[in-house]
């Protein structure tokens, strides 16, 4: 099995707000990789005493654990539970009520020697690979397909759009909001590996239109996780001044890749 987990901040004065983790339980052939994508708040706070990477260390380590050893429980079911123990951990000292109370995007995936069974909440990706070399994003579009009238300002996401019916939705203090996500489930013979990608690193797609998520896919298996990141590195300096990719995008983000062969 081949493994690699790369995750780069966006600026090395700033707190890498994503959360990287595989987990290989003793007791079988399985498995599990979490990625999380910790929303950065605006300036205006947030509710909350508590910092980004501090919300998505405790829930991206609640998650990893409870997919290795809750076997019984759907990918659903483990995000609900991972949001629960994590609002629990500060619903005393913080309003988790505030539309920008710590949250983060999701990318969960389990494999067992008979399926391969994964979970998507907001813009994160995954893809997997098939037995054949066929590669098929798993991607929640919601976001995208907003209209960008709605995405003006930071206001008008809280009201309007953010973990609302219409609007997208976050792993913020809802453990209802699990049953949004994208899941699904396949034969472990047709998996040959995962990849499973912040949006710092999508941008070598997204934004960059570098290549197709087969490309993006084949790059990292060529020349692994860090070349991914070291490119779209690369592409966001040059765009610094023009901004005719990023527009008003910040310049860097952080950036995570998992790369998991089975």
């Amino acid at each position: 099995m081949r493994i690699e987990v790369v995750s780069d901040p966006g600026h090395p004065d700033c707190p890498n707000e994503d959360f990287a983790s595989v987990g290989l339980p003793a007791f079988g052939q399985g498995g599990c990789l979490v990625v999380l994508d910790g929303v950065t708040p605006p300036r205006t706070g947030t509710g909350c005493l508590h910092s980004v990477p501090w919300f998505t260390a405790r829930l991206g380590g609640a998650l990893t654990e409870l997919t290795v050893s809750s076997q019984d429980l759907t990918l659903p079911k483990i995000l609900s539970r991972a949001i629960l123990r994590t609002s629990e951990a500060h619903v005393t000292s913080c309003d988790l009520s505030h539309p920008r109370t710590p949250q983060a995007t999701v990318v969960l995936a389990r494999w067992s020697p008979e399926t391969v069974e994964y979970l998507v909440l907001s813009d994160s990706a995954l893809l997997v690979e098939s037995s054949g070399g066929s590669v098929m994003p798993v991607l929640d579009d919601r976001l995208a397909r907003l209209p960008r009238a709605s995405l003006a300002t930071d206001a008008l996401i809280d009201a309007t759009v953010r973990n609302k019916e219409g609007g997208f939705f976050t792993a913020a203090a809802d453990p209802s909001v699990a049953a949004r996500a994208v899941t699904g489930t396949l034969p472990r013979r047709e998996v040959r590996s995962l990849a499973a990608l912040t949006d710092g690193a999508t941008r070598w797609v997204e934004k960059f239109r570098e290549g197709d998520w087969a490309q993006c896919f084949g790059l990292v298996r060529k020349k692994g996780a860090r070349a991914l990141v070291d490119r779209v590195r690369a592409l966001e300096r040059a765009d610094r001044e023009e901004r005719t990719f990023l527009g008003r995008s910040k310049t860097h983000d952080d950036a995570t890749v998992v790369f998991v062969e089975l």
